[in-house]
């Protein structure tokens, strides 16, 4: 249109459209909107890098889809060492599944050449050269620099469609099936570093409450992947005076302003001893992760090492989000008491014990520093002198499946159990019972999604028709139900 035109168009309709001051408010409000609430936000600090732009370009475009975190969405960084991964490879190779899970165990050197890798194992990477960084710990080990950069170098991997990079040693154990579980109720669009502390508060008081500890496993979304390994170098230099590579990495992501999220199913597991008070009195939550079980006393006390964590993976994989799972309920016509950690082990009680008292851990564990007997992070009980004061151990003997979505788990008598010196004569009719089994309903992941709740049990009387056998059903709770003794 020439010039001319243009005067004589604005001549004939100089206010074509009526100025409407409040459509103009509007429109700044909406480009502010746009520029704020964008999910593409650049730091403008000197340290940005147009490689910065293309990860979060990546992230953005790869996990943009609203579907539910699955398995393939995580990547695995298991710290090791070429000297340890033998003896502990068996136990790594329960979890890991070959072409399901992603990631890759990093060693401190590359394996002999004439070793065949096993399929079975994760794929390995040897860990870049950490010379050049500091360390001045005097009591630690340089090896947490190369633990520290585990999370960067397999970020700078550049795999697709990550959504959380995970991090564990080559003795943690990970129950995949409820980490998805957990990481799936958080948006994996934003800057997230979920774990757990350790059981032991000599442990936290000396590496900060604020740390996830690595042992027992942390997650940490893509976006702060993308943040943390711009800084992390330069981080790890400026606290070279931390022990822990888990510490190392805290550091740097308070230097980005982000905190824990602390989810009590992570285990550190830094204890001596016997795991049992620990494990038969989970909190209610998914059970993650395990660490130090090759330290630990055997969790099942007829097995090994290695055949325990086998029997409990068993039991998880029956049922994933139900293992350990805490409940309790009364047998009213005898004054018993049942704790059932499913999957794992049922005490039995000759009174009637309170839900306060039977949610509080024994404490058949010592500390991991000094080998006392506390603190802990969570209230623990003594084990009474008196051996007609504790309860009947069971441990799991089987668990199948019982058509109709339920699993039929067994627990029989421990022949050391702890009461079998009491010689009451009104303690007769509990010393018989050798067998308790339990019946229980398949615990599907969306009930996590719920308010978390101890679910209810009962027990069934005279249904084998002998003395020596409970049985119990696990169930969801019914309205205005407690566990309350009369």
């Amino acid at each position: 249109m020439s010039s001319s035109a243009e005067q004589t168009r604005q001549h004939q309709h100089p206010h074509p459209h009526p100025f409407r001051p409040w459509k103009l408010l509007f429109f700044i409000i909406a480009a502010l909107t746009t520029l704020v609430f964008s999910p593409i936000s650049l730091s403008l600090s000197s340290n940005f890098h147009p490689k910065t732009f293309k990860h979060i370009f990546q992230r953005n475009t790869l996990n943009t889809p609203d579907s539910t975190t699955n398995i393939s969405h995580i990547v695995f960084g298991i710290a090791g060492s070429a000297k340890t991964w033998p003896k502990r490879r068996p136990f790594v190779e329960l979890w890991w599944q070959p072409n399901v899970t992603r990631g890759f165990l990093w060693l401190d050197q590359a394996p002999p050449e004439n070793q065949t890798w096993p399929a079975t194992s994760p794929p390995f990477r040897v860990s870049g050269n950490t010379s050049s960084f500091k360390y001045t710990c005097w009591y630690g080990n340089r090896s947490a620099i190369r633990i520290a950069r585990i999370v960067k170098e397999s970020f700078e991997l550049g795999l697709g469609n990550v959504r959380w990079f995970v991090m564990g040693d080559d003795d943690t154990e990970f129950f995949i099936d409820n980490l998805v579980t957990v990481l799936s109720k958080y948006d994996h669009n934003q800057m997230y570093y979920i774990g757990g502390n350790s059981e032991s508060v000599e442990q936290d008081v000396i590496h900060s409450y604020k740390v996830a500890y690595g042992g027992g496993g942390f997650a940490i979304s893509h976006p702060l992947a993308v943040e943390l390994s711009r800084i992390l170098d330069g981080c790890i230099d400026r606290y070279a005076q931390l022990y822990g590579g888990d510490q190392k990495v805290q550091a740097c992501i308070s230097e980005i302003g982000v905190q824990i999220t602390k989810e009590v199913g992570f285990h550190q597991v830094d204890v001596r001893g016997n795991p049992f008070g620990l494990l038969a009195a989970h909190p209610v939550a998914p059970l993650v992760s395990l660490h130090h079980l090759d330290t630990v006393d055997q969790l099942f006390p007829t097995l090994t090492k290695f055949e325990s964590i086998r029997k409990l993976i068993g039991s998880y994989n029956m049922d994933p989000g139900r293992v350990l799972e805490h409940t309790f309920c009364y047998d009213l016509m005898r004054n018993w008491t049942f704790s059932v950690s499913w999957g794992y082990s049922v005490q039995l009680y000759s009174s009637l014990v309170t839900a306060k008292e039977l949610e509080t851990a024994f404490g058949t564990f010592d500390t991991w520093r000094s080998s006392s007997d506390g603190p802990f992070v969570f209230n623990t009980r003594s084990v009474s002198n008196d051996p007609c004061q504790r309860p009947l151990l069971y441990f799991l003997d089987r668990v199948d499946t019982a058509g109709l979505g339920q699993t039929r788990s067994s627990y029989m008598k421990h022949v050391d159990a702890l009461g079998k010196d009491c010689g009451r004569v009104d303690l007769v009719g509990v010393m018989e019972v050798q067998l308790v089994n339990v019946s229980a309903p398949y615990f599907t992941p969306d009930l996590w999604k719920k308010a978390p709740r101890r679910q209810c049990c009962e027990i069934i009387n005279g249904t084998e028709g002998v003395d020596n056998v409970v049985q119990i059903i696990i169930r969801g709770c019914h309205r205005f139900e407690s566990v309350t003794p009369p």
